[in-house]
């Protein structure tokens, strides 16, 4: 009877460790990938843009426009005045 007794008391420990490690999140790396500083030059009509992102100043980052392309990026300063032309037809890229 006594060994019924512990068997049950280590399985309800087991289920609880159990439930407890699937509850557990690990903090997830944060890089800081942003533009820290922009560019008023404009960006060549023959470069294809894939879409933009604004990005908010947040030190260390600045207040740009982020244009991709389909391998880099460009940091844009939101102010220039050919901007709005070339945010036509591009795609809002989210996080």
């Amino acid at each position: 009877m006594q060994l019924c007794w512990k068997l049950a008391l280590m399985m309800m420990v087991l289920v609880c460790v159990t439930a407890q490690q699937s509850n557990y999140r690990r903090p997830t790396r944060v890089g800081v990938s942003c533009c820290k500083e922009v560019s008023k030059g404009r960006i060549p009509a023959a470069i294809k843009l894939v879409g933009y992102k604004h990005q908010n100043a947040l030190s260390p980052c600045v207040d740009a426009i982020i244009f991709y392309t389909e391998k880099e990026k460009f940091c844009s300063d939101p102010d220039a005045l050919w901007i709005k032309n070339r945010l036509k037809g591009l795609k809002e890229i989210v996080d």
